[in-house]
């Protein structure tokens, strides 16, 4: 999608060891219109598999699943890394490990929100090892419901990602692929 690939190439800021600062468009600051633009076009390719449900992780892909959720008239979900004394004593829960933070992070979903039998399509900012991803396809299957799709704003091809998710056999999209972040530039695919 090009005008976030013009964004990120403006914007974005290579901090090594694979780490993209993206904050002022998605992950600290939020751009709404380029949001709503990406949720146009997430809901664009996303709409023959008919979900019923979005789900995504707290917090930096909340943005492009709720504008994603707008253009298809569905309910988002994302999965807390904290529990509130407001969630039932029964949740679904996996580990994932953060790239940015270097630690582990709970995953969190109450069986209010996501139920068996649900479509579920997962919409996050980032594709780089498949990680948290992962983690939100182990909570959807906890839940009996199935992955109709992966839709991410930024992939970052060669962390991998994509491979790791391959088996689950649904579409993968990416907006924009970054092929590589050697020597601090940010190369994308064409």
């Amino acid at each position: 999608m090009q005008a976030l690939k013009e964004r990120v190439a403006a914007e974005g800021k290579n901090l090594g060891d694979g780490i993209l600062k993206v904050d002022s468009l998605i992950n600290h600051q939020v751009d709404p219109k380029l949001m709503d633009l990406c949720g146009l076009e997430f809901a664009r390719r996303f709409a023959l598999t008919n979900p019923t449900r979005i789900l995504t992780a707290e917090i930096s892909g909340i943005a492009p699943a709720l504008m994603t959720a707008r253009h298809l008239n569905l309910p988002v979900v994302y999965a807390r890394k904290s529990r509130p004394v407001t969630m039932p004593d029964t949740v679904y829960l996996t580990i994932a490990p953060s790239h940015t933070k270097g630690n582990k992070v709970e995953l969190i979903i109450s069986p209010e929100y996501l139920k068996p039998g649900e479509k579920v399509l997962i919409i996050d900012d980032f594709l780089a090892s498949g990680a948290t991803i992962l983690g939100l396809v182990r909570l959807t299957q906890a839940a009996g419901a199935s992955i109709v799709g992966i839709g991410t704003l930024i992939e970052k091809t060669f962390e991998g990602g994509r491979e790791a998710l391959q088996y689950l056999k649904v579409p993968i999209e990416a907006l924009v692929q970054i092929t590589s972040m050697e020597d601090g530039k940010i190369i994308f695919a064409p």
